[in-house]
């Protein structure tokens, strides 16, 4: 599909992710999908990192695509951060946070020599960048915004931060309607981040108070979704937010012609995916739950305890990968005798998995996630319906969209918004585990049919959105369209 804007100018785009793993994969596949369509790429990158990303393209580059990174020097020292800190996954303690977005911020006059140098068409940075709308601008460049999320929770946020349903409100478990939204969300004032509930001005207040006042000022947003999966939303973001969206994935299934892209990942650790897929070929379909919360969840010693003895006693075969608290010295963290008595049964995999590939076997009939959109998009592209367990950020509207909106998943019982690096607690015991595995893993019921059925309608609606003339792809094509007009206009002029 590249000769079909090679005879424009060739539009050039900026992409800056911030250093988080879950920000930095979707965004590794913006920049491969613009360059798949003749579009220059260039990924700005911090030192250590730029060395994953570069193995992560140079598949990519050698096919034809034209891909390259850019380094900017992270000032960890600084700020006062230990050397070599370069990623919000390093970040071990809240006190630590202040530092990590003062560090970012001092990006921008080194991003700005960028943008001097190469003058590109367009910049792509991410949410948590907001002054990249402002340094864009001082070059005439137009600065679109990532937010790594979809449109409802965009929604819903904007809803509880002007209408604050919640202020009269004393139980924090009480539940109260999100007003004018399309449809009925109940939620309760513990699900609700403290920087929209809190009284004070908190870190994060300020950032996402920087974060929409950019949103304002820039281009647009593009987000990693797709029309079918949210038309209501789609349509509430545009029309009573104003802002221009353009929904573009699921990025997941980045290729020209819309099949999952295993070539590359395959490549990425061989052998622990021959492992796991081997595994998966001995077990019957749909009898395996994948268990996994992400990149930047802390689970206490006495959480991963509580997995390992509700999962157990579920009876369900299960790959459960294991992230280790960073601030738990403790190396005996699952039960004793655990993985022996799992052998055969269950499969542990420690820090890193190949997700999609996991999700898309035949063999996996259920996800228990901890509701970050990049999972919660990837369960759906497989058709696997999910066990929600949402910690921070803006995960407990992520389960309100999987169990109230599209209703392909059910609740663990978590009930408690948290700061992400908080690891003490033991917030879902092993009963509601149990239970909440046994219940969605069970072959009967109506609504276990039900639920299996959506989630299989999404997936195919899924893997059309990106295909020629499906929605994803049109509206990529009006935007690089777009761009490429707006390009020769300000060049002719």
């Amino acid at each position: 599909m590249a000769s079909k804007f090679s005879h424009h100018h060739q539009l050039h785009v900026f992409i800056f992710p911030i250093t988080a793993q879950g920000h930095m994969i979707p965004m590794i596949s913006i920049a491969k999908l613009f360059a798949a369509r003749g579009v220059k790429a260039t990924i700005i990158s911090t030192p250590l990192n730029a060395i994953t990303l570069a193995k992560t393209i140079d598949q990519d580059r050698l096919s034809g695509l034209d891909i390259n990174i850019e380094t900017i020097p992270f000032p960890a020292v600084e700020v006062g951060l230990p050397e070599g800190t370069e990623s919000v996954n390093q970040i071990t303690s809240l006190d630590m946070m202040p530092k990590f977005f003062l560090a970012v911020d001092m990006l921008q006059q080194p991003f700005e020599k960028l943008l001097e140098e190469y003058r590109p068409d367009f910049v792509v940075a991410d949410m948590f960048l907001p002054w990249t709308t402002e340094a864009a601008a001082k070059f005439g460049i137009p600065r679109l915004i990532f937010h790594g999320t979809n449109m409802f929770s965009q929604c819903v946020a904007g809803s509880l931060r002007i209408h604050k349903p919640f202020g009269s409100i004393t139980n924090d478990k009480e539940s109260f309607l999100v007003p004018d939204l399309p449809d009925k969300i109940e939620m309760t004032k513990s699900q609700v981040p403290e920087y929209i509930t809190g009284g004070t001005e908190s870190l994060f207040s300020v950032v996402m108070g920087k974060v929409r006042e950019s949103e304002q000022k820039s281009y647009g947003v593009l987000v990693n979704s797709f029309y079918e999966l949210e038309p209501a939303y789609a349509d509430h973001y545009k029309n009573a937010m104003g802002i221009r969206a353009w929904q573009i994935g699921p990025l997941s299934l980045r290729s020209n012609d819309g099949t999952l892209d295993k070539a590359a990942k395959e490549k990425e650790s061989s052998i622990e995916e021959h492992n796991v897929l081997k595994w998966l070929d001995s077990k019957k379909p749909n009898s395996v739950i994948y268990v996994s919360f992400g990149s930047m969840s802390k689970l206490s010693n006495g959480q991963l305890t509580e997995i390992a003895t509700g999962l157990e006693e579920s009876g369900s075969s299960f790959i459960w990968v294991v992230r280790k608290s960073m601030t738990d010295e403790d190396e005996n963290y699952l039960p004793e005798g655990f993985e022996e008595r799992m052998e055969g049964k269950g499969l542990i995999i420690r820090e890193w998995a190949p997700q999609v590939l996991i999700l898309d076997h035949p063999a996996v009939g259920g996800f228990m996630t901890h509701c970050g959109w990049n999972s919660i998009l990837e369960g759906i592209t497989a058709g696997v319906p999910m066990i929600t367990w949402p910690m921070f950020a803006e995960q407990f509207y992520n389960e309100k969209f999987v169990t109230q909106v599209l209703k392909i998943g059910s609740q663990v019982g978590a009930d408690e918004w948290k700061d992400w690096v908080e690891t003490a607690e033991v917030s879902v015991k092993k009963e509601k585990i149990c239970k909440a595995v046994t219940q969605l893993m069970s072959e009967d019921g109506q609504e276990n049919k039900e639920m299996r059925k959506r989630v299989a309608e999404l997936s195919e609606k899924a893997k059309r959105a990106v295909n020629e003339d499906g929605s994803s792809y049109v509206q990529f094509s009006a935007l690089i369209e777009e761009l490429q007009m707006s390009s020769k206009t300000s060049t002719s002029q």
